[in-house]
């Protein structure tokens, strides 16, 4: 080999690396404008519904500060000094500029700011829903491969029928029979209450587990579920009998083509269940006695507290959005068809 030729080699290496990242890039930016384009409708569209809904409901802060018996001229002052008496436009446009600016508004019920409410139960909340997102990936990979791997054997159809039950399994049935186990009856975990990561890992963990626990059911089941059955098609598919005549190794055809065509569905599902979580955290955080996001709502909602719902839906509509785009980052970046641009 010359001079000549030895430099042209890295050179060509180093001009493929710089193709695909550009590819890359363009991909990661074709995700980011398609969440952006869905984003920004969703939201306008949401939060002026809520608006136009609470005006023809006929809540007000004065029903709730001043009681039923208020007269109409109290309810009047009230009214003005929360701007309600402003048109319609005009309170949305103040209220959705603040929200831009990451200010939700106070609350009707205690005078409170709602962006600090939130705040402290999302935390709750979120540390509850990705401990049980990770629990549910974990268990549902390793079943849904295993029952992959070996479908139509005994595995599999014991894989398929222990999913099948824990798929029908309410939440809260569950939580009440892991504090009854692990709570009262071994004492290996508490039975109510958070304790924040920031005061130990220990007892964070400790509190969040079996709340977790209870949650991570349904996912286990759908990961595996899906899993399953997207490598089981994949396996029927006409580059996996290719690979298999080019002699290639069973390890190397599941991770190199099964796996990875497999995975797209999986993460989609995925991208559905972790905003399940966090909205339907509301019945596990009373067994638990968590004061989470969804028990913020739940309250929010009874009370008529008509800022802190509108505040609960924008956080809802954020982290939807957001986990929504890290999925679909992930899928562009390990699934064979988005990297060839299908």
């Amino acid at each position: 080999m010359t001079t000549t030729e030895a430099q042209t080699v890295p050179d060509l290496r180093r001009g493929i690396a710089w193709t695909r990242a550009r590819q890359m890039l363009g991909r990661t930016l074709v995700v980011l404008a398609r969440a952006i384009a869905i984003f920004v409708p969703v939201f306008l569209v949401a939060t002026f519904v809520t608006f136009a809904l609470r005006s023809l409901s006929g809540l007000s802060p004065a029903r709730i500060q001043l009681g039923e018996e208020a007269t109409p001229e109290a309810i009047a002052r009230v009214e003005a000094q929360w701007g309600l008496n402003r048109p319609f436009l005009a309170q949305y446009w103040d209220w959705i500029s603040g929200v831009v600016h990451g200010q939700l508004g106070t609350s009707w019920t205690n005078g409170a700011d709602i962006s600090t409410l939130i705040g402290l139960g999302l935390g709750v909340s979120l540390s509850v829903a990705v401990f049980a997102l990770i629990i549910g990936m974990v268990f549902g990979f390793v079943l849904g491969t295993v029952a992959g791997l070996r479908r139509t054997t005994w595995s599999d159809r014991a894989i398929t029928g222990f999913v099948t039950v824990i798929s029908v399994m309410p939440a809260f049935v569950v939580g009440i029979v892991l504090v009854a186990v692990f709570a009262v009856g071994l004492h290996l975990f508490p039975s109510a209450g958070y304790v924040p990561a920031q005061q130990g890992l220990g007892p964070w963990l400790a509190h969040i587990t079996l709340p977790a626990i209870a949650l991570s059911f349904d996912v286990i089941a759908d990961v595996a579920r899906q899993l399953r059955s997207s490598l089981v098609a994949a396996y029927r598919e006409n580059y996996v009998t290719g690979a298999v005549v080019r002699g290639l190794s069973s390890r190397r055809i599941f991770f190199r083509h099964v796996l990875r065509n497999g995975l797209g569905p999986t993460l989609a599902t995925l991208g559905l269940k972790f905003p399940a979580l966090v909205g339907a955290s509301v019945v596990t955080e009373w067994i638990f006695g968590l004061q989470g996001f969804g028990r913020f709502a739940n309250d929010a909602a009874q009370a008529g507290d008509v800022p802190a719902v509108q505040g609960v839906l924008v956080v809802s509509i954020v982290l939807v959005v957001t986990f929504n785009l890290i999925i679909n980052l992930v899928l562009a970046r390990v699934t064979p068809a988005s990297q060839r641009g299908v």
